[in-house]
């Protein structure tokens, strides 16, 4: 009995050295994200300062918060922040719902699925800044077009994964539940959606920010409000600061997205 507890008494402080050195690591590397930032912004401003960067095509720290503050007291900053936030999470979530359903009817119908992977593969492979154009001309000017061009950029590369995820769970456990007098349904419900979860939200991490990439893409060239319209409106007056900024704050907007849906994940894993 004494030697079992001075066991678990020893397997018990291994433990906690190896956590407490996990969280020794993690710290670490926290800072020396944030050292290299810093060193970065203080670089970039004595290059700046020094005259060995051209400040008004590189513009400078400074002038980027200076910017960013004039911005947002001129209170047009939140609205265009809000905006292209608004247009990105309605993409994503029609990204979501849109390709839940062509990934699951491509499940149900293999004969649909054969005709129509080639087409998917193809309009996954085309660009889809070319189609930008395309969706001005046929539904004008405006946050539809805008949301329309943050869907297609996701769409079809959704469909193909959450299919090829359906597709790659254990057909063991789907002979189990037809075997059992259960149908296709029954096998969707009990097996394929349980075992696709991971792939779904490794497929929404992904979504997310290619939802942001086609809102972006839309907002260049259909919109007069979002941060994609700033960046265009920045380089049009040559106000490089203008552009700077608001690609940090796509920067900080992609990050914020990603690590909420990586949240979401790590959620799903601690209750399992």
């Amino acid at each position: 009995m004494k030697k079992n507890k001075t066991q678990m008494a020893a397997e018990l402080s291994r433990q906690e050295a190896y956590v407490k050195s996990r969280r020794q690591y993690k710290r670490r590397v926290f800072s020396m994200r944030i050292i290299i930032f810093i060193l970065f912004l203080l670089i970039w401003q004595f290059s700046s300062s020094a005259k060995l960067i051209d400040s008004f095509f590189f513009s400078s720290p400074i002038k980027i918060v200076l910017c960013f503050w004039e911005l947002f007291t001129k209170k047009s900053l939140l609205m265009h922040i809000g905006i292209t936030l608004f247009e990105t999470l309605i993409s994503f979530l029609l990204v979501f719902l849109v390709g839940m359903a062509a990934a699951t009817l491509l499940w149900y119908s293999s004969g649909f699925s054969e005709v129509a992977e080639p087409y998917l593969v193809i309009l996954n492979s085309l660009p889809k800044s070319a189609l930008a154009p395309l969706f001005i001309v046929w539904l004008g000017t405006g946050t539809t077009t805008i949301i329309v061009a943050g869907i297609s950029v996701a769409i079809f590369g959704s469909i193909i994964s959450l299919y090829t995820g359906f597709m790659q769970v254990d057909p063991e456990k789907i002979t189990l539940i037809y075997t059992l007098g259960g149908k296709k349904t029954d096998a969707f419900k009990k097996v394929v959606m349980p075992g696709s979860v991971p792939i779904i939200l490794s497929t929404m991490k992904v979504n997310i920010g290619l939802a942001l990439v086609g809102v972006v893409i839309g907002e260049f060239l259909a919109a007069r409000r979002g941060l994609g319209y700033l960046i265009i409106y920045g380089s049009q007056v040559f106000q490089m600061h203008m552009v700077i900024t608001s690609i940090i704050l796509l920067c900080i907007i992609a990050m914020g997205l990603y690590l909420l849906i990586q949240r979401i994940e790590r959620y799903y894993a601690s209750h399992l």
